[in-house]
């Protein structure tokens, strides 16, 4: 993946093979609450570990990725956006604004700046005050964007908590630092929380937030409390090695609290590259594919079922492949609707 930027194996465009409607994706979006000055301002925060004072709410926001865009939208920030850059295979869809895409209002009313990558010109040309991405969702050295490049440009930067950077080491498929520094669905709640407080929207962040683990606990109840966790990896691109998440990306939780064992737990990075031998030692009951780029999810499947070095692996020796689309699974708004979907899915596989 590109500007994201995870690790990228090849470009691409999204054919979905499993619909919101097919994941049972529930989306509640609160009564508009428009932000307000009062006597809320000044308000500090702290992001990834920086702590910086807003003396008003942003006006002009760019984000940067989809999941990033649809936090906005969930928090009904779209008056507060200059626009959002999102390549068409990041989307779910090739056109977001469609309607059964989560806050397609969001999405009609806010400006695609970009299907390429987020650039400092193009921040500059929307004449943006804040820029909401993250370390390598958009922010990286290698491309000179980054919150310190910003700042000089008198340009404010808000980092996804996602992709904190911890500082334990390289890991990543990028190199540098580890990400990640709490669980992932804590990490979309700060966010909801911290943005609550920036754009003084507090009451509908704890709405969203307090729905959303509600959302979570129903399909945690409906896990059985006695029977195995399967055993699950996570299959984002790649041949010769695989890209999957560690503990600090989206689809650790994801995979936990539907009730399975996630493979890669021990891997404290989000989104890293491993070798194909380390998947079939730990022998998966479920790969879950990321859907997202010109490899479809279906194409990805036929890779995977016919792959040598995987042919005793149980997944792939019982076809038990579960598709869910890239913004599902990154840190977003629809995390708690992944969660239920596979639930359903894993509680099915214990069926058998």
């Amino acid at each position: 993946m590109h500007s994201r930027s995870r690790p990228v194996r090849s470009a691409l465009i999204l054919l979905c093979a499993l619909t919101l409607t097919a994941c049972g994706a529930k989306v509640v979006e609160p009564a508009a609450e428009k932000p307000s000055a009062g006597g809320h301002y000044p308000v500090t925060v702290e992001n990834c570990g920086v702590r910086t004072t807003y003396d008003k709410a942003p006006e002009r926001v760019v984000t940067n990725d989809v999941g990033i865009a649809e936090i906005m939208f969930a928090l009904g920030l779209e008056d507060r956006m200059a626009g959002y850059v999102a390549p068409d295979y990041r989307t779910g869809r090739t056109d977001p604004g469609r309607e059964e895409v989560p806050w397609q209002d969001g999405y009609r009313k806010v400006k695609w700046l970009s299907k390429k990558e987020i650039t400092k010109e193009l921040v500059l040309d929307a004449r943006a005050d804040l820029v909401f991405a993250g370390w390598n969702y958009g922010f990286g050295e290698g491309n000179g964007l980054t919150p310190a490049a910003l700042k000089k440009l008198g340009v404010g930067s808000y980092v996804l908590t996602e992709s904190c950077r911890n500082g334990t080491g390289g890991s990543g498929v990028t190199g540098g630092a580890a990400r990640g520094v709490m669980p992932p669905l804590e990490a979309l709640y700060t966010d909801l929380e911290t943005l609550g407080r920036i754009f003084h929207v507090e009451d509908r962040a704890r709405r969203l937030v307090a729905d959303f683990r509600q959302q979570v606990a129903r399909a945690q109840a409906g896990v059985p409390k006695d029977g195995r966790a399967p055993r699950v990896f996570l299959y984002d691109d790649g041949q010769d090695k695989p890209v999957t998440a560690g503990a600090f990306a989206g689809p650790h939780d994801i995979i936990t609290k539907a009730g399975g064992d996630h493979v890669m737990k021990d891997l404290k990075d989000s989104w890293v590259t491993v070798g194909w031998e380390s998947v079939v030692e730990r022998d998966p009951e479920v790969i879950v594919v990321n859907n997202y780029g010109p490899v479809s999810a279906e194409q990805k499947k036929e890779f995977l079922l016919s792959y040598p070095p995987l042919a005793n692996v149980s997944a792939v020796k019982n076809k038990q492949i579960f598709v869910l689309d890239y913004v599902d699974l990154v840190e977003s708004p629809r995390n708690p609707s992944a969660i239920a979907a596979l639930a359903r899915y894993l509680n099915g596989v214990r069926d058998h």
